[in-house]
């Protein structure tokens, strides 16, 4: 008994080794086991700046797990993914139940890219379509209804600590 306890203990941790990284992170921990620290970003737009208020996620179990599990976002509220280096980025949609407008932002502080309502539960990839350092997420359809472009500046104590304009 004990022998085939250990048999399917092994098997399990071996899957969750093979697994891509989100999927064994995101299997692996309960909706509640990671937590986030929280700031403030300003969008600067043709028609002036936006503030929200964002959750901060900087590692990669905090990156992991994003918005996954959430029924509802404020508006207002978002959440910022801080890379380590300007890189290609994939996102998707697995286990976050409410649509999402996804900001690429590259090292320079300004949006790359803008994917509007992401379509909740989806597992399809969304890329970055460029190297970006930063992805800010906002509740689905506050991109149209702020007027927020491509080439926009994007501010957070973070970004501008690395030299990004604003």
């Amino acid at each position: 008994m004990i022998r085939r306890f250990l048999l399917v203990a092994v098997s399990f941790l071996s899957f969750l080794a093979a697994a891509p990284f989100p999927a064994a992170i995101a299997f692996a921990q309960a909706p509640d086991e990671v937590a986030f620290g929280t700031g403030e970003v300003t969008i600067e737009t043709a028609q002036g700046p936006h503030v929200f208020t964002v959750e901060l996620a900087q590692t990669p179990p905090q990156r992991a797990r994003g918005l996954m599990f959430r029924r509802a976002l404020d508006a207002g509220r978002g959440m910022l993914f801080l890379y380590p280096r300007e890189q290609q980025v994939l996102m998707w949609m697995k286990d976050t139940y409410i649509p999402l407008d996804m900001l690429f932002i590259d090292g320079q502080g300004r949006i790359a890219r803008i994917v509007e309502n992401a379509v909740p539960l989806s597992t399809d990839l969304i890329p970055s379509g460029s190297a970006v350092r930063w992805v800010l997420e906002l509740a689905g359809g506050t991109a149209a209804r702020l007027k927020i472009r491509e080439g926009d500046s994007v501010g957070h104590l973070a970004i501008l600590r690395e030299g990004a304009p604003r």
